[in-house]
């Protein structure tokens, strides 16, 4: 097989689907040449590092931006606190009026630089004009006082631009003892560069990025890992194919098709379980229970065994339906359930089936009749004339009773002709088949004439097999037509219905004789189902010995 070709197979009995999915670019000459395509756990896995890298970039500027506003916190006050302490001084007081100040104020100026590490300290006038300065070279010049509020008395620290640099600053006025103002005293620390301010913090950060770039990494190569795994290691695009041809196959095929998870909810029902089973909406993330199956598919469905052609009614159609556990690397994910409409193909076997069954009367009579003409034959040979005349006035009178009861309560000729051939079928068996006395059937059209033979056809053999093997057993066959509707009742002195399938023997079916054509598996989800057709109904009463099934078929009904 070649390794760029993924090949799914979903197996049925006699139903065989083959799904081929083409990888593209995996051979050398497929696809581009860029050679072969990143897995969907590649893909992630880059976009995931890339995620991981923006934000350890992002981290990386926040922390700049706090290194430099612990910086201004930290160093504003530091100005302001030299910037007090040199305005405090009683030299700098009384002497920053005096002409020599440039001079007497140095030494004060160069001291408080060396204790606070500021990089300038400066001495001016009330105007800002410079008179002592740390850097004598700005003696003489006039500081931009801005926004201080300074000549007001107050102290200030802030942010100041000069010279293309950025400086820390501080404010603090001079006062003589009277409050007047006097001078200013200025302290101003430049801010380092940005070079410089990384390298200071390159400690801690690096440090604090190293472990979120290991524990991103790690965290991304587990995801990355996991969904390599639950993906088989596919590309975006193949299982974006793959679910293209799931999605065209559950939804072209003729079959339907229900998967449901371990809890019952519906994964998946394809247009042809829709339609199988009259569901008009997409059921898909509801319950199997709220979509508004028959009970008895429901629980065939949802329950845990598995069903191998089980024959199911629903509404006016017969189903075969399969059920298989569903799983992936050995644990249960679910069911799956597939279903074919074989409601033609089930009438068909029925039609052959009461053929059949009609042969078998014929034969019954055939073997009857040869029997009673080998009889009659060997009592003319002893010359046993009396019983001979005894013998035929009995098989006369016999067949007179029957063709009576029949021609007085069955006068449609199909109907007829079938419960004949039944009764002489139960007389070969050993059994009896009576005709109730109270029976009344007109003749009917011969639509209704084929449906009624079916639904008496597949009773009377349901109850025929169930009373072989007990002697003088009955069944007893009532046909009549009440205000317009065929009702019809069959009983036999047989075993009975047991009581756990009583309640699906029309939908699952059920029967003794299960390689029987036509047998209870299959015929009496078919009497049901002409009866659902026709407008009537299809029972069983099992309170009593044996069976007894009620049939009522409307005269005009919604027949199919």
């Amino acid at each position: 097989m070649r390794p760029d070709v993924a090949w799914v197979t979903i197996a049925e009995p006699k139903e065989i689907v083959v799904i081929v999915v083409k990888r593209k670019g995996v051979l050398p000459g497929d696809g581009p040449s860029s050679g072969r395509r990143l897995t969907l756990a590649g893909q992630v896995l880059l976009l995931q590092l890339a995620v991981v890298a923006g934000v350890l970039l992002v981290v990386a500027v926040i922390s700049f931006r706090q290194s430099t506003a612990a910086f201004t916190d930290e160093r504003g006050s530091a100005m302001r606190s030299v910037a007090e302490y040199l305005a405090g001084g009683e030299v700098v007081r009384t002497g920053v009026d005096d002409t020599t100040a440039t001079r007497t104020l140095a030494p004060f100026v160069e001291r408080a630089v060396a204790l606070s590490g500021a990089t300038d300290v400066l001495v001016t006038d009330p105007d800002g004009v410079v008179i002592a300065a740390a850097e004598p070279s700005r003696v003489g010049t006039t500081v931009d006082l801005g926004e201080s509020r300074v000549r007001e008395g107050r102290g200030w620290s802030g942010d100041v631009v000069r010279d293309g640099g950025r400086y820390v600053t501080a404010h603090a006025p001079v006062l003589a003892d009277d409050g007047t103002l006097v001078g200013i005293a200025v302290a101003e620390q430049s801010y380092p560069s940005w070079w410089d301010r990384v390298v200071d913090s390159s400690s801690d950060l690096a440090l604090y990025l190293g472990l979120g770039a290991l524990l991103g990494g790690l965290g991304t190569w587990a995801v990355a890992h996991l969904l390599k795994r639950r993906t088989r290691g596919l590309g975006g695009e193949e299982i974006a194919t793959l679910a293209d041809h799931r999605y065209a196959l559950l939804h072209s095929i003729r079959e339907g098709v229900v998967a449901v998870d371990n809890a019952g909810t519906v994964t998946v029902m394809n247009d042809a379980a829709r339609r199988l089973l009259g569901v008009s909406d997409d059921p898909v993330g509801r319950p199997i229970s709220t979509v508004g199956l028959d009970p008895e598919l429901t629980a065939l469905i949802a329950g845990d065994a598995e069903a191998r052609d089980a024959v199911v009614l629903t509404g006016d159609r017969v189903l075969v339906v399969n059920r298989r556990a569903a799983s992936s690397r050995g644990l249960g994910i679910g069911s799956v359930t597939t279903m074919r409409d074989r409601t033609d193909v089930v009438e068909v076997e029925q039609q052959l089936s009461s053929n059949l069954s009609i042969s078998d009367a014929l034969r019954a009579q055939t073997h009857e009749f040869a029997n009673r003409l080998h009889t009659i034959s060997g009592l003319v040979e002893l010359g046993e004339y009396d019983e001979l005349a005894s013998l035929l006035g009995t098989l006369t009178r016999e067949r007179a009773v029957l063709d009576a009861s029949l021609r007085e309560a069955v006068q449609d000729p199909a109907v007829a002709a079938l419960l004949a051939a039944k009764a002489s079928q139960a007389g070969e068996a050993g059994l009896r088949l009576r005709i109730d006395e109270s029976s009344r059937l007109p003749t009917l059209d011969p639509d209704l004439a084929a449906d009624l033979t079916t639904v008496l056809g597949n009773l009377v053999d349901n109850a025929l097999d169930a009373c072989r093997g007990g002697a003088g057993s009955e069944v007893v066959v009532r046909v009549g037509d009440v205000d317009g509707t065929i009702e019809v009742v069959v009983s036999d002195d047989g075993p009975g219905v047991p009581d756990e399938i009583a309640a699906s023997i029309f939908s699952r079916g059920y029967s003794t004789k299960p390689e029987v054509l036509g047998g209870r598996g299959i015929g009496l989800p078919l009497v049901r189902l002409i009866a659902t057709r026709r407008g009537g109904s299809a029972t069983l009463d099992g309170s009593g010995p044996g069976a007894t099934f009620h049939v009522r078929l409307p005269r005009v009904g919604d027949a199919a």
